[in-house]
């Protein structure tokens, strides 16, 4: 069975980037750049879904969620 997952993807302060899947907490990875980050986190969701069972797999498929956007907010620091 194929998934499809939305990845957020920041630039850190070296150059490199860092991936997140949002529908997988703690499914995270970097890479020096976009293809190998690309290619981690493809890796990283892979391993994270094997982790589970075929109830949560079921409950993931039932609670996808849709990217919106992405929002800044201002905080007193």
């Amino acid at each position: 069975m194929e998934m499809q997952f939305d990845v957020i993807v920041i630039q850190d302060s070296s150059g490199g980037f860092i991936g997140f899947v949002p529908e997988l907490p703690g499914c995270h990875t970097q890479g020096d750049t976009l293809d190998e980050l690309m290619e981690n986190i493809k890796e990283a969701a892979e391993l994270y879904i094997e982790t589970l069972s075929k109830e949560e797999k079921e409950e993931l498929l039932k609670h996808k969620t849709e990217f919106m956007g992405m929002q800044k907010v201002k905080v007193n620091a």
